[in-house]
């Protein structure tokens, strides 16, 4: 059995910097991360035995003992950070800049005049922060969502998106949308990060090859979910698992090529204990192979 790696997968620059800033030595014991700080089990868990709190949210503000706190990778809102900072805490960000540009182009777009308009999961935190100092807006996910458009009157749409959406998804609903009769104006910047379109299409590459896709990222991380997808739509067996432990030997009977890819916010040392425990049941199966002829 062949085993590959994608070509691009893994943490990116925005989630490596994030991790590095939270598990600075200056921080132990004395730092609480507003929210998960990337989606992912394993580095929630190593901040928490570096001494690093966590609150699920702004919500829990109440709950927080540390004087210093930290924004997610994620982003979110100015008001937000306002109310930490109003609340007396030292506040650090550790936002990506590739999310912070999509703040950055919503409003610019408002401020010239077009309805805001994000595509993208509203329960998503990355969205809630995106439209947290809007006034107005639409979060849209499919043509299901379009009438919610016609709804809301507004014929000039600046149109931004989740950075983890999937490229041929988003240009697709874009068109559709520039075609509505009660559309008059589309805006539109492409705010899908590099580094995931890179994930995606290095997927998408690999999975004509193989037979079997194992995917690897926090069962709540959208990025980990959309390669997932990718396989789904080529037609490629693909199974997600957050660590090693959770790979099964059913999955690889009869494979004969296993392909290897992972979310944005998956550290490589989970990444090497997939590949290691793959490559074993890879030499099990030659062995047992072996001994049947």
């Amino acid at each position: 059995m062949k085993v590959s790696l994608a070509s691009a997968m893994g943490t990116c620059f925005g989630v490596q910097d994030a991790i590095n800033l939270a598990m600075s030595p200056e921080f132990s014991n004395e730092l609480t991360i507003v929210g998960q700080l990337v989606h992912n089990p394993q580095v929630s868990e190593s901040l928490k035995q570096n001494g690093v709190s966590l609150v699920p949210g702004i919500e829990d503000i109440d709950k927080i003992k540390t004087k210093k706190v930290m924004i997610t990778a994620h982003g979110a809102a100015e008001k937000t950070k306002m109310r930490l900072h109003d609340a007396g805490f030292t506040v650090y960000d550790a936002s990506c800049p590739l999310v912070m540009r999509v703040h950055q182009t919503i409003k610019s777009m408002v401020t010239k005049g077009y309805f805001p308009v994000v595509i993208g999961q509203k329960d998503h935190v990355e969205v809630k922060g995106i439209v947290g100092d809007l006034d107005d807006y639409l979060v849209i996910n499919s043509e299901v969502d379009f009438q919610k458009i016609k709804n809301s009157e507004n014929r000039r749409l600046g149109i931004v998106t989740q950075t983890t959406q999937q490229r041929d998804k988003v240009e697709a609903l874009v068109e559709k949308i520039r075609g509505l009769e009660y559309v008059d104006d589309v805006a539109f910047v492409n705010t899908i990060c590099q580094p995931t379109h890179d994930r995606q299409v290095a997927v998408h590459d690999l999975a004509d090859q193989v037979d079997l896709m194992i995917v690897i990222g926090g069962y709540n991380s959208s990025n980990t979910k959309k390669l997932v997808h990718v396989c789904d739509e080529k037609g490629i067996e693909a199974h997600h698992v957050e660590s090693f432990e959770q790979l099964r030997k059913d999955w690889f009977i009869n494979k004969k090529h296993v392909g290897i890819t992972a979310g944005t916010s998956t550290p490589e040392n989970v990444i090497n204990e997939v590949h290691t425990k793959i490559l074993e049941i890879a030499k099990e199966k030659k062995e047992q192979a072996s001994l049947a002829s």
